[in-house]
């Protein structure tokens, strides 16, 4: 009687575990199932999903680079140097803003910031642009007795040149738009077309920059307008000149118009000493116009 008792519970045992291994593997198969199904969801989602996708990378285009030289339509407008905004041949643009002495001193402040320059290494100078006409041998000279080649005459603004990398050139659009206050330019009392607000870009409206000044502008409650040489002044317009620089160039001002305080600001003695001093090394130069001494 008890070997049939231990054969009962032997044949009860191997039951029970028969009937866990048919419960249980289906329910093993069931859960890797269910593994393998998150898995595909994850890395292959609905096109419905609103889960992220992933992108082979080595698909995607790549950026735009620098224009070369002379061809800033190829400038990409996001960022026309991709990673390293520093990154390019510098190119030359000008603005102006009432009177110059003031714009160069910015523009220098915003060289030092945004370029890291020191004041000696900043290119910033004042000058002459947007007009039709030159005197003799190419000059454009500051109002003089002689009335010689007067930039007012042919038409020209006061205005400052800079060379920046084309990727800074937001930077410096932003700084410019800021020397305004509520659209106009800070000195309203000097008024005439030699005054008028300008800028200068490559290619003028048609050149890729034109786009991004246009957004700085606009966020100023300004307006940009194509300039066609000898334009009036844009007191209470709030509106800004836009010249192509190889249409209407820019011309340097004479030694004595660099690094001077404003009518109402001054910048110190180590700031108008740069003049001598850049005289001096040859970055300034007598530009064949009449010069004023101790001016």
């Amino acid at each position: 009687r008890s070997v049939m008792r231990g054969f009962g519970c032997l044949a009860l045992a191997l039951c029970v575990t028969a009937a866990a291994a048919f419960v249980c593997v289906p329910a093993l198969r069931g859960f890797a199932d269910s593994i393998s199904s998150a898995e595909e969801a994850v890395l292959k989602p609905k096109e419905n999903s609103t889960s992220p996708k992933f992108i082979d990378v080595s698909l995607s285009k790549p950026r735009k680079k620098v224009a070369a030289a002379g061809n800033d339509n190829d400038v990409s407008l996001s960022n026309p140097t991709g990673k390293n905004k520093d990154a390019g041949e510098e190119i030359m643009v000008y603005f102006g803003a009432g009177c110059f002495w003031h714009v160069q001193h910015e523009l220098i402040e915003a060289e030092k910031k945004h370029l890291r320059r020191t004041e000696r290494e900043a290119t910033s100078l004042t000058g002459y642009a947007g007009g039709s006409k030159t005197g003799p041998g190419g000059k454009v000279c500051y109002h003089n007795a002689a009335q010689d080649s007067d930039y007012g005459t042919m038409g020209h603004s006061e205005a400052v040149s800079v060379r920046i990398p084309p990727g800074r050139f937001p930077e410096f659009a932003k700084e410019f738009f800021d020397l305004f206050v509520e659209g106009e330019r800070a000195d309203p009392q000097d008024v005439g077309g030699e005054y008028r607000s300008i800028l200068g870009i490559p290619g003028g409206v048609q050149g890729s920059l034109f786009v991004i000044a246009k957004d700085a502008a606009e966020k100023k409650g300004m307006t940009l307008k194509e300039g066609k040489g000898d334009d009036d002044d844009t007191l209470r317009k709030k509106l800004v000149y836009v010249y192509d620089t190889a249409k209407f160039p820019f011309y340097r001002a004479e030694v004595y118009h660099q690094y001077r305080d404003d009518m109402v600001w001054k910048y110190g003695a180590a700031y108008n000493a740069l003049r001598t001093e850049q005289a001096k090394t040859g970055k300034i130069s007598p530009t064949g116009c009449p010069e004023r001494e101790g001016f």
